[in-house]
């Protein structure tokens, strides 16, 4: 019984990093389209918790909060493939800018480019996996070789956790670019802020570091933010 009971405390913890994306996910699949959605959202998560495994290596901690991680990637693995998708099948979607002929002309980026000006936004799917397993390795190798220094171990843990606090942040530059929320799903947001302040309000309760404390904050901010374009763009309410 009691191991049940365990079993049913940490299931939250380990999946709740991964349901905001739900809504958003099958708003994507009944719109056929991701351009409301910022796919630059999974390159932050998905270098948070690569680095977030790596500092396990070097600092163990709770087994939930490292298959949270691998959940999490799995996740942003599963939305990446679906927005590279739809805008493969769907090129001529409502909020698009751009014309049949310049889309029909637009040369194809890969990641072998090593084009900066063009990173994370290659046009096929493989591309990205290929950034991804490259930093993983890169990760993975400088790990083996300082798992052992007390520095860079704390260095990376560090990184994990800001890089993380910014992942609201690309869609919210998305959105005040374009000027509009259309396509984002408000529902993913508020999931993002409910997560947010009940994790900020825990540092505050538990004293945890103050890094830990303004990392919150911050995605609590940005949250908050993102919430105020969806109510001053005035988008339909189907997004809700």
């Amino acid at each position: 019984k009691q191991w049940y009971q365990r079993r049913v405390a940490i299931t939250p913890g380990v999946f709740g990093g991964a349901i905001p994306y739900l809504p958003q996910y099958l708003q994507m699949r009944q719109e056929n389209s991701s351009e409301g959605f910022s796919v630059k959202v999974c390159f932050v998560l998905l270098t948070a918790n690569i680095l977030r495994i790596a500092f396990w290596f070097g600092k163990f901690y709770e087994t939930p909060l490292l298959v949270q991680s691998v959940v999490i990637i799995i996740t942003m693995l599963i939305m990446l493939e679906l927005c590279i998708r739809l805008k493969k099948e769907h090129p001529l979607s409502s909020t698009s800018r751009k014309s049949f002929t310049e889309r029909e002309s637009a040369p194809s980026h890969r990641f072998e480019d090593l084009d900066l000006n063009f990173f994370w936004q290659w046009s096929s799917y493989s591309d990205y996996l290929k950034c991804i397993v490259s930093m993983t390795a890169l990760i993975a190798a400088v790990t083996y070789l300082l798992v052992d220094n007390t520095g860079y171990v704390e260095l990376i843990g560090t990184l994990s956790l800001c890089t993380e606090s910014t992942l609201a942040l690309p869609q919210f530059l998305k959105n005040y670019s374009s000027g509009s929320t259309q396509g984002m799903s408000v529902k993913m947001v508020m999931l993002w802020f409910l997560g947010d302040s009940f994790k900020t309000l825990y540092f505050v309760v538990r004293a945890a570091p103050l890094q830990f404390l303004l990392c919150g904050s911050v995605q609590t901010l940005v949250d908050i933010l993102i919430l105020y374009q969806v109510v001053t763009y005035k988008e339909p309410l189907r997004n809700i």
